[in-house]
């Protein structure tokens, strides 16, 4: 297949994706006909004089970057959109003014931007509920809070906090089996405020190797097949609760290693690991639901007798909801609670649209290993990567393997909460690979990510 074609399809696939998860409300302002520009084409603004200035965007399939603008003063500005994409994009103000491009081409604006800012999508059918959306503000005014990444950033019970800090950014690369056949990891409980999502703000709990760097999901912890693994866990006096942790690869009593300590307490947990996998840890203390639900998992690595075979990239991606509650707040237990679950985000390792924001680089024609995890608490994940396919899979023990007799391979992992599998897959040209649990509801609420091999461009 030729590379353009390659690439069009690439982006359909990408554009098919956020469409299918956006927003059902439709934007109040579309193409008039008769009055579109041609691509490429500027339009000038209906009054007269002079730009203030010019601001640049950027189109790619399907965003604008930047997608917030912020100017020093009301006035008029030369817009200038450059579609780096591979379909055709256009800016369309709320006003009325259009630049309309396709791909490789620039085209312009002149648009009068007020005291109180101005808004813009992109009017080609679908592309504004895909994300396509943008705002201009001026200094110190109020800022307008378009849509990110093809969906709502939340239910709408929670307002973002345009103040915010960034998150932080969770790395996704597997690390390395520990050495040893046994290890004493100390695992400190920590109380803590954490940014789940761009606006978005929680009290989480969570697990972390130091008394300070507790992380959603905890830390990937990677054993052998047979190694004694000695859990130190630690809730320190500073906590409010009472915290407890259940190792689904190990084989101990309930009401053993796994009864929850009060802050300031200790406990040992000790097991060894019998059985190879993916598998998930995770706060036990009643209600569980809610200390999952708040940040208390984490993936088990147990690599079988023998190791993995080297491949050129090893990435870990565990699955998870978030069911906001107020900001700076824990998160809501009545939504988590309900029968027919409704997440505010689901993520991989713990943020909303992370790696759509960092792609991961990985290597064009490399093999690439990801350990995959779903630790809900409630949604199943149908985790797919956009135009690869799966030639190795290991799930729950069950082995897919590229000498399989029929040459079969597979396009989606199905995993129920706690479930994990190993999969491997090549990218096969440079460009850009969706990471997403094919649940298309979920996409547009934060369960996006990009695989980027070689420089992102299949064009080069």
């Amino acid at each position: 297949m030729p590379r353009f074609i390659q690439s069009a399809v690439l982006a359909m696939s990408v554009a098919l994706i956020a469409a299918a998860c956006a927003p059902a409300t439709q934007p109040s302002w579309t193409y008039s006909p008769g009055t579109t520009p041609a691509p490429g084409a500027s339009q000038p603004a209906a009054g007269g004089g002079e730009a203030l200035g010019s601001l640049d965007i950027v189109s790619i399939d399907l965003a604008f970057a930047p997608d917030k603008l912020e100017v020093d003063k009301a006035g008029r500005y030369e817009v200038k959109l450059k579609n780096d994409g591979a379909i055709l994009h256009d800016l369309t103000f709320v006003t009325g003014e259009i630049a309309k491009a396709e791909a490789g081409q620039t085209a312009s604006v002149v648009v009068d931007i007020p005291a109180d800012g101005l808004t813009f999508i992109c009017s080609v059918p679908g592309h504004a509920d895909a994300g396509m959306t943008g705002s201009v503000t001026v200094k110190g005014s109020a800022a307008a809070n378009p849509d990110d990444h093809g969906g709502p950033a939340a239910t709408g019970d929670v307002e973002a906090d345009p103040n915010a800090p960034a998150y932080a950014l969770y790395d996704a690369l597997a690390p390395k089996v520990l050495e040893g056949t046994v290890h004493d990891i100390d695992l400190y409980i920590q109380e803590k405020l954490m940014t789940v999502a761009k606006g978005f703000v929680q009290k989480v709990w969570t697990f972390g190797t130091t008394p300070t760097n507790g992380t959603v999901p905890g830390p990937v912890i990677r054993v052998k097949q047979g190694d004694t693994i000695r859990i130190h866990l630690k809730n320190p006096a500073t906590s409010e609760l009472p915290h407890s942790i259940d190792f689904h690869a190990s084989q101990v009593a309930w009401n053993d290693e796994m009864t929850s300590i009060n802050p300031g307490e200790e406990k040992l947990y000790e097991w060894k690991a019998d059985y190879a996998g993916v598998w998930m840890y995770h706060c036990g203390t009643s209600p569980a639901l809610h200390h999952i639900a708040n940040g208390m998992f984490g993936m088990v690595i147990v690599e079988p007798i023998g190791g993995f075979e080297p491949v050129d990239t090893e990435i870990a991606l565990v699955q998870s909801e978030w069911y906001l509650g107020p900001q700076g707040d824990i998160t809501s237990l009545a939504k988590a609670s309900a029968g027919a679950p409704a997440p505010d985000f689901v993520v991989f390792n713990g943020v909303a649209n992370q790696y759509l924001d960092n792609p991961i680089e990985v290597a064009t024609g490399g093999r690439v290993r990801i350990f995959v995890l779903d630790t809900g608490p409630s949604i199943d994940s149908s985790f797919h990567v956009v135009g690869t396919i799966f030639d190795t899979v290991i799930k729950e023990g069950f082995q897919l393997t590229p000498s399989n007799p029929g040459h079969y391979g597979s396009q989606a992992v199905d995993l129920s909460p706690a479930q994990g599998a190993i999969i491997e897959l090549t990218m096969p040209e440079d460009g850009l690979y969706p990471i997403v649990t094919h649940a298309f509801n979920f996409v547009g609420r934060g369960a996006l990510g990009l695989l980027k091999a070689g420089d992102g461009d299949p064009l080069n």
